[in-house]
């Protein structure tokens, strides 16, 4: 008896993606000392606010894209989002940056899983992670996985709830503003130090929320 055999083809349907770029340490590490000489004088005059336990998690005011300090970095971070809708075959829009904050982590500090909504990009920007600080969690954004969840025998790309991404001084990733993310806590013995933002459409309403048939 002749057996048939066929290979099977795995498809992948709606990906889900991180953008990542990797600054070379000749442009990161002047606009890095940059940053936190100015990060440093935030703390320092109180402006900010602190939560977690102890205080651990501080975060400055949302309006930091408009600081002429953060110029240099907003250039690189608006020139990333141009790529990332490139990427992503948009036609030709534009955008603004509508929230900008820098996050402090001190060591046992954490963030919860949540997401950015009212945007279409968001992303981070690491100034300063170091071992036991050096990583950001992806959540499954499909809450119906959930539902039957059998045991695995190895977690793989495919059975996975969670994507933990090492990340680096240096480091810019920019991602769906609906994509849920977490980050765990701080092991290090030093602060982690990154800097945040949201991207959305300008003039949305007009300019992109007419409907995309035709007229009959």
């Amino acid at each position: 008896m002749v057996v048939s055999t066929s290979t099977a083809d795995i498809v992948r349907i709606f990906p889900t993606f991180v953008w990542q770029r990797r600054l070379e340490p000749a442009c990161y590490e002047p606009l890095n000392q940059d940053l936190m000489a100015y990060v440093d004088g935030l703390i320092r005059s109180g402006d900010g606010t602190r939560s977690g336990s102890g205080g651990a998690a501080w975060q400055s005011g949302h309006q930091q894209h408009g600081k002429p300090e953060l110029a240099a970095l907003i250039a690189l971070i608006e020139q990333a989002a141009r790529d990332v809708l490139i990427f992503l075959k948009v036609a030709d829009a534009s955008f603004r940056i509508t929230g900008c904050w820098i996050n402090v982590l001190a060591p046992g500090g954490s963030h919860a899983m949540h997401s950015h909504p009212n945007n279409f990009l968001s992303g981070v920007y690491y100034l300063r992670s170091q071992t036991g600080a050096d990583t950001i969690n992806f959540h499954d954004p499909r809450p119906q996985t959930a539902i039957i969840r059998p045991p695995v025998t190895e977690l793989t790309a495919y059975n996975t709830d969670q994507v933990v991404l090492p990340v680096s001084e240096g480091t810019l990733l920019m991602f769906p503003a609906w994509l849920p993310h977490s980050v765990s806590a701080n092991t290090s013995a030093k602060p982690r130090v990154s800097i945040s933002f949201n991207i959305m459409f300008a003039d949305y309403d007009e300019i992109m929320s007419p409907p995309l048939w035709g007229i009959p």
